[in-house]
């Protein structure tokens, strides 16, 4: 996985869903300053729904901490756009498809469901500055209180 003090290579572009709208645009153009990236697998889904819920709950504080929220996941823009309706998610989803940027923090793992295993995408989180320079990495998601893992990564920033 990336660390902390290297730079993401964000060129790639992606469909984004802000204000119920898609568009596609590069990753490194939404990054206007610090900026958390957090990585979850689907809409609709217990663990990332409470991981999304903990990020909209704490958008408003996060924006006062000076940060901007970005979550990425495969869910196709129609779903996003869905998603964002339904939970109203104030912040950016990004649709991922092919995993273009947990290549990019090389943060692909292996995963097991129903006895089967395959590659994907880790549940993990980024804070980046607006080069993609990584700030701090959250390896391990807390999906019940994922914003209480932003704000102690913010606030050692500080």
């Amino acid at each position: 996985m990336i660390s902390p003090g290297q730079t993401l290579d964000l060129s790639l572009s992606r469909a984004v869903v802000r204000g119920g709208e898609a568009k596609t645009v590069a990753l490194s153009s939404l990054l206007r300053r610090r900026t958390l990236v957090s990585v979850y697998m689907r809409n609709n889904t217990g663990s990332c729904d409470r991981q999304i819920d903990s990020l909209v709950a704490a958008a408003a504080e996060l924006d006062r901490l000076g940060c901007d929220i970005i979550a990425v996941s495969r869910d196709s823009a129609a779903s996003h756009v869905k998603y964002a309706a339904k939970k109203t998610i104030p912040f950016a989803l990004v649709s991922d498809p092919d995993d273009g940027f947990a290549r990019a923090a090389d943060a692909i793992v292996e995963k097991s469901m129903y006895g089967k295993t395959y590659l994907g995408p880790a549940r993990a989180a980024f804070i980046l500055d607006r080069k993609g320079k990584v700030l701090a990495v959250i390896e391990r998601v807390d999906t019940k209180d994922h914003a209480a893992q932003v704000r102690a990564c913010l606030l050692g920033l500080a």
